[in-house]
């Protein structure tokens, strides 16, 4: 029977428009043009003033041949340049590759070669690490140099220099949309600890949805003021360069993470949000007193990553900031899941409102679906808060897969989802609660062991920074938890003292058998570098 609704109702360009984020920025220059979207030192750009930037640059990309698909390349810090570049790249139709800041030369030249990278925007700053990257990959693409004017030093590597290169580009470009919204955007690649990387391709109607995701799970308001202390280049900053656009927010740049600059800033620019890994809360959490006086009125925060430990969610509420925990991946753009409030938990206790916080939740409004299954058989767990299984996604704001890798993609998308390798339970109110990623679960004694709860545990003693748990090979059980534990400044505490505090707070057999006391190895993203515990691990006695 033919469908009544489709007969003379095709799609046509009044009707029908590829969903892209670069509208975002367009609509904000036409209706705050004149208020503030980047902070960078002395450096103040408006709305129309960064459209017209990044349009000079998607402008000057397609004269110097960029196409659509071709990769520009990107190695920049949280400074204007990076933030333009997420518009004007893909303008010219070329797709974004964001690059880590703290990667080698090798593992660079790895990503520049299989991205087939056309041009490369870099900062001085990051020169020598080019510079070595430069000489090891096949096809050299164009050198823009980004010159930094709060920073001296730097060697100059490119034809010129990103200001003299956008002055060639015309501010008024006529960018055109996607011909296709599943066309790529931009580029991601995971951090491989085994092999080389693998690069998470996002599509233009993704990075819309997400965008708008974040919005929606955040509650942002209109004209919000946001603080860079999440990497640019780290699934293209959650996507949140794109959503700040739609909300016409005000970015204020910070080229590293120091705790100084994090509150003197909070106060100087009325900051009302910002995002990063636990360990960014924790020591904004942990800082000095003097610091902390200077923070005035409420800061909104969402911390992704590990999960966090409920005793910094309770540190950063009595410091009046108001957590969001999200979760997600590079593959999923980022958070896809957020612990939706219900406004009957504010009665309870606060230490019981971090206990929920740090439960993952629910699927962002943008998806399609979220489950906790067996990752063969595909059956979800049941609603008990105890049987684990893998966490699958299912939706628009799924990557569009990973470039030049087959085999990856058929295993990473089996049965019609995508396959997290994150170990979750799921609660009886229906929301997740991560227990391991599938390499970092502990099996002792027959026994699975989560490091995530072993580790929530060591944080809620009075003397531990950070901490971080991996198995230790054991004659009698098999494995046993190992403990590596950071302490605050001036504190102290004994190996023993710690494990005997472990047992009172979860099951003895739990507790780690070994603490090792010393700062943690952490990747540029804040993630805790397991791999490098294992190994540490292995060789103690």
């Amino acid at each position: 029977m033919t469908n009544q609704y489709n007969q003379g109702l095709g799609k046509n360009s009044a009707n029908y428009v590829a969903l892209s984020p670069l509208t975002f920025i367009k609509r904000a220059a036409y209706v705050y043009p004149t208020k503030t979207a980047v902070v960078y030192g002395e450096k103040r750009f408006t709305w129309k003033e960064t459209y017209q930037r990044a349009c000079q640059l998607g402008d000057v990309l397609q004269q110097h041949g960029i196409q659509v698909g071709d990769t520009v390349s990107v190695m920049g810090f949280n400074t204007p340049e990076t933030y333009e570049a997420h518009f004007g790249v893909p303008m010219s139709g070329g797709v974004l590759h964001a690059i880590n800041t703290r990667l080698d030369a090798k593992n660079i030249a790895f990503m520049m070669d299989h991205a087939n990278t056309k041009v490369i925007l870099t900062d001085t700053l990051a020169a020598p690490t080019i510079k070595a990257a430069l000489e090891l990959v096949k096809n050299k693409p164009l050198v823009i140099d980004i010159i930094d004017p709060n920073e001296t030093g730097g060697e100059l590597l490119g034809a010129m220099d990103y200001e003299a290169f956008i002055a060639k580009g015309d501010p008024n470009f006529k960018w055109q949309l996607p011909s296709d919204e599943w066309n790529a955007i931009s580029l991601n690649y995971t951090s491989g600890t085994t092999g080389n990387p693998k690069g998470v391709v996002f599509h233009h109607r993704g990075a819309y949805l997400n965008a708008l995701g974040n919005i929606l799970a955040w509650e942002m308001p209109k004209n919000p003021v946001y603080l860079w202390t999440l990497p640019l280049f780290h699934c293209n900053g959650w996507c949140f360069p794109w959503g700040l656009a739609a909300v016409g927010g005000t970015n204020v740049c910070l080229r590293a993470v120091r705790v100084e600059d994090i509150y003197e800033l909070i106060e100087k620019e009325k900051v009302t949000h910002f995002c990063g890994a636990p360990i960014v809360h924790s020591v904004i959490a942990n800082a000095p007193a003097e610091l902390k006086a200077k923070k005035k009125h409420l800061v909104k925060g969402m911390v992704a990553g590990a999960p966090p430990p409920a005793a910094v969610l309770d540190a950063m509420a009595q410091n009046g900031f108001e957590i969001t925990h999200v979760y997600g991946l590079t593959e999923t753009y980022g958070p896809a899941t957020f612990c939706d409030w219900d406004a009957d938990w504010n009665a309870l206790p606060a230490s019981e409102q971090a206990e929920i916080k740090a439960a993952q939740g629910v699927t962002y409004q943008v998806s399609e679906d979220l489950i906790v299954a067996d990752p063969e058989t595909l059956k979800q767990v049941p609603f008990d808060g105890e049987t684990m299984g893998e966490v699958l996604f299912r939706g628009n704001n799924t990557m569009k897969g990973y470039l030049k890798n087959p085999s990856a993609n058929e295993k990473a998308f089996a049965g019609g989802w995508f396959h997290s390798g994150d170990l979750a339970v799921t609660l009886p109110n229906g929301y997740i609660q991560l227990k391991d990623r599938s390499k970092d679960i502990i099996i002792s004694g027959g026994e699975n062991i989560s490091s995530i709860e072993v580790e929530g545990a060591l944080f809620k003693h009075p003397a531990v920074m950070d901490a971080a748990v991996v198995a230790k090979a054991d004659e009698k059980w098999g494995e046993t938890p190992c403990a590596f534990v950071a302490l605050k400044d001036g504190m102290t505490v004994s190996e023993k003292e710690l494990i005997d505090f472990v047992r009172s707070e979860i099951a003895h057999y739990k507790a780690p058998k070994r603490v090792i006391f010393g700062a943690l190895p952490k990747t540029s993203t804040g993630k805790t570098q397991k791999f490098v515990l294992r190994k540490k691990a292995e060789q103690l006695k």
